[in-house]
């Protein structure tokens, strides 16, 4: 059964020593808000580590497939929705004439119940033959850091070398493989939508929604690289809606989760801020769930 419920969430997690999500447009530098030197992460980079982690944990059975993953061939996996609901017939012919008729809406919700990453954070599934478009309720912003950012520059050398003219020649160029950046230390904070009418037509249900915090707790736990650094999940405050539609704003209740510097000079820990919920004239409806380490 879908959630009943309207959901908004904050979540913070912070990096020491790594990159959290480079530019490819920029040579791998941290994402960054030129105008404020503020860093940023990307929301499609914390959907694709909910969805690591949801397949790890699930070994990608149904009904937690992972649609959008490396190497998949989303033209075959619709496919398998026609010949799952028995419309092999729409199979027949090229690309652009296998839209699948009026069996697109049974596709799209044969792919909704086999795949989470659909249900939650919807899909165009539209190539090859059609299964439709699914609007997800979760939705996620940038992760912007609480204050600028500074990237560092390591140039990064080898022992090894490639060729013997390479291993007899006495220049240390050759030593020299490449560059990677990394930010001392950033505390990012983004922010999360849930839209109960969204989960009816998807089916996102109440074992989704614990599979999703557990998911945002956990992915780093998961993501370990030693281009990443220390990534952790710091908090997660849930505002859980008594309605549909919602008790408040969710900028409102966004602006209650208050994080203050507590230290001197650059920050370097999580320690070096205080987390603090402004907890006065409370909306009614609106229940706040803290989940952290």
């Amino acid at each position: 059964m879908a959630i009943s419920n309207r959901y908004d969430f904050v979540l913070l997690f912070d990096v020491r020593d790594g990159n959290p999500n480079g530019d490819p447009d920029a040579g791998n530098l941290p994402r960054i808000d030129a105008e404020t030197g503020l860093g940023l992460v990307t929301d499609v980079c914390l959907k694709r580590k909910v969805r690591n982690y949801v397949g790890i944990t699930k070994d990608e059975q149904p009904p937690y497939e992972i649609y959008v993953k490396e190497k998949s061939v989303l033209n075959k996996t619709h496919e398998r929705a026609y010949i799952a609901i028995g419309a092999e017939d729409a199979l027949q012919g090229d690309d652009k004439k296998r839209k699948g008729g009026d069996k697109v809406e049974e596709a799209r919700q044969w792919m909704c119940g086999n795949f989470f990453d659909i249900r939650t954070f919807g899909a165009v599934m539209s190539t090859g033959v059609n299964c439709g478009q699914v609007r997800g309720p979760v939705q996620l912003t940038f992760g912007r850091s609480v204050d600028p950012i500074v990237a560092s520059e390591h140039s990064i050398t080898r022992m090894a070398v490639t060729t013997e003219k390479e291993a007899e020649s006495q220049s240390g160029d050759n030593r020299t493989m490449g560059r990677k950046f990394t930010v001392p230390y950033g505390l990012y904070v983004t922010h999360g939508f849930i839209s109960a009418h969204l989960a009816e037509q998807t089916g996102f249900s109440d074992e989704d929604l614990d599979l999703l915090w557990e998911s945002l707790l956990n992915m780093f736990e998961h993501d370990r690289s030693a281009a990443r650094g220390l990534m952790n999940t710091r908090a997660l405050y849930i505002f859980k809606h008594e309605s549909k539609l919602g008790n408040s704003p969710a900028h409102s209740l966004f602006d209650r989760v208050q994080i203050t510097r507590k230290s001197q000079g650059p920050a370097r820990d999580f320690s070096d801020y205080e987390v603090s919920i402004h907890d006065q004239e409370w909306p009614e409806g609106v229940v706040l769930i803290r989940k952290h380490y």
